[in-house]
């Protein structure tokens, strides 16, 4: 049984799915750790052109997603799931960290076993200019990647789920992959790492490395990271 389910909310799908086609995604997919869906906005548009996006009152460049089809998209969603979580990519959220995606990470893990279904997590995708703020009203997670401006929110989108999947048990392959890594205590900066040939160009590898002393290199490595 999948641990968690992404519906991804975006106009524009096909950026998207090569992504979680591939590598460890697609691993995690096909042993049922977990499940990716799209939904088409366009497909909630308004009128004969389906529009899903307007003016901004008082003025100003760009369009603003509409509430409408925003909130027709995601209310269909949760008929189906009821406890599905709406997470929104905007400069106006919290800065999303390696801590972050152990938490949800974990919550997945602990829902899925109590409510014997996956963690269901709807993404929306914005674009333009931004959305109406009243579609706030029906998002659970607000997120930011940094302090800097995207065209969409398909990066961002990714970023979260690559970031969470990863750390589910079995995504990675060695038991302590996720747990021996950058960031995965606070602010630790994994050591420096070298694999064949042991002399590159004159460029070696620290003898400790190929010692074969455990207790020394893993002092080194402590020594070394940051």
């Amino acid at each position: 049984m999948a641990k968690i389910k992404f519906t991804i909310i975006t106009l524009f799908s096909e950026t998207l799915e090569p992504y979680l086609n591939a590598s460890m995604m697609w691993k995690a997919k096909e042993a049922g750790v977990a499940e990716f869906n799209f939904v088409n906005l366009r497909d909630f548009g308004l009128g004969p052109h389906k529009k899903v996006d307007d003016t901004i009152y008082g003025g100003g460049d760009g369009m603003l997603l509409m509430c409408e089809p925003v909130f027709n998209a995601i209310e269909s969603i949760k008929k189906d799931d009821p406890d599905a979580l709406v997470y929104l990519p905007t400069p106006a959220g919290k800065i999303w960290e390696q801590s972050s995606a152990q938490a949800l990470a974990k919550r997945a893990e602990d829902f899925s076993v109590e409510q014997n279904k996956p963690l269901h997590i709807i993404i929306l995708c914005p674009h333009y200019e931004g959305y109406d703020e009243r579609i706030l009203t029906i998002v659970d997670e607000k997120f930011c990647l940094g302090k800097y401006i995207l065209t969409g929110g398909e990066l961002p989108a990714l970023i979260l789920v690559d970031s969470v999947v990863r750390l589910l048990p079995g995504v990675l392959g060695g038991e302590t992959s996720a747990e021996i890594e950058s960031f995965s205590d606070g602010d630790n900066i994994e050591y420096p790492q070298y694999t064949k040939p042991a002399d590159f160009r004159g460029l070696k590898v620290p003898d400790v490395l190929l010692s074969g002393h455990h207790a020394n290199v893993d002092k080194w490595r402590a020594e070394h990271s940051k």
